[in-house]
């Protein structure tokens, strides 16, 4: 039978233990496209203002080219809320997809300015203007760092495909081949999370290069639903949640994920227990109210993405959180 002295002395191995853990898992503020409430979104001048404020994690979305290049955008194709052309006009809907046009033809369209009209300029009304913004590929974000001079600053990477849509991008294969190559060639490998609502572009990573952590994302309602908790759907890479006690974090965990990415409303106190249980941690999106803000951090998420890095900055402050050290830069 173990003395008390060893007891104790085990007792204190193990909190220690939780302690240094604890604070390898720092709070992650993440700025949504580089913080779209504020910049014209997944722009230059975007990152670079989320860059000289400071955070933790750059989030955005990249697609690939006709000429395989790979760009910096949420949307599959050409945004008609955003895009103009070269005559100052903005594109009719819907946009080309980007898989269908060469970089320099991308590179001729305007991004810097919401559509006035747009339910996206009403959603955003305080977003500053950057007239003759274009879109920027990642080699031109990866050097925007550089210049920065940040070399703590990580990238939280989505991969833009859809499964139902399989001829608007390259499929799942290409897609990753051409990024992981693209970031493995810039030497950023140590820094980026890949994630996707399309999760078999995760098991591609994963088997790719294991060591990139995969985020798997989530939406459980709504007209974008991507997984239910009864079977498999197009965006799960074949896992079904019900052969997983019904659970997601069960579920991701089983696919060798690292985060759990779910939409905020869709979390608890208890699945985000249930999740750190399993060894994830949990990221959760797209939250731009104060009070929201500080209701997943009392639930004990261990990162927010954000349309408004400013104010995630503010109540993260408040709460005793320490915040990342801004690194000013102009694009």
């Amino acid at each position: 039978m173990p003395s008390r002295a060893t007891i104790i002395l085990t007792l204190l191995s193990v909190l220690m233990t939780g302690q240094a853990k604890a604070l390898d898992m720092a709070f992650d503020i993440e700025a949504h496209r580089g913080g779209r409430a504020l910049v014209p979104e997944n722009t230059l001048p975007a990152f670079a203002n989320a860059l000289s404020m400071g955070v933790d994690t750059l989030e955005l979305d990249v697609g690939v080219t006709a000429d395989g290049e790979v760009v910096v955008s949420h949307e599959r194709g050409l945004n008609p809320d955003l895009a103009r052309s070269a005559g100052g006009t903005y594109i009719a809907p819907p946009g080309t997809p980007l898989v269908k046009l060469r970089l320099d033809e991308v590179k001729t369209y305007d991004v810097g300015q919401i559509r006035p009209d747009s339910a996206y300029a009403k959603q955003f009304p305080d977003q500053r203007a950057v007239p003759g913004t274009r879109i920027p590929t990642l080699s031109e974000l990866f050097a925007l760092v550089r210049k920065s001079g940040n070399s703590r600053v990580r990238f939280n990477i989505e991969t833009k495909i859809d499964p139902n849509r399989p001829d608007e991008t390259l499929d799942p294969q290409a897609f990753v081949t051409k990024l992981l190559g693209l970031i493995e060639a810039e030497t950023f490998s140590d820094r980026v999370m890949i994630q996707s609502f399309d999760w078999r572009t995760l098991q591609l990573v994963q088997q790719q290069a294991p060591k990139i952590p995969t985020v798997y994302l989530t939406l459980q309602r709504g007209t974008g639903q991507t997984v239910v908790l009864d079977k498999a759907t197009n965006w799960t890479a074949g896992f079904s949640p019900a052969d997983h006690g019904s659970s997601l974090p069960r579920t991701i965990k089983a696919a060798g994920g690292a985060v759990w990415s779910p939409y905020f409303g869709d979390v608890t106190a208890a699945l985000i227990a249930e999740a750190h249980e399993l060894g994830l941690r949990v990221v959760v999106w797209t939250v731009n109210k104060r009070e929201d803000m500080a209701r997943m951090m009392e639930l004990g998420v261990d990162g927010i993405i954000s349309d408004r890095p400013d104010l995630l900055r503010e109540v993260a402050g408040e709460k005793g959180i320490v915040l990342p050290a801004g690194t000013p830069v102009v694009p």
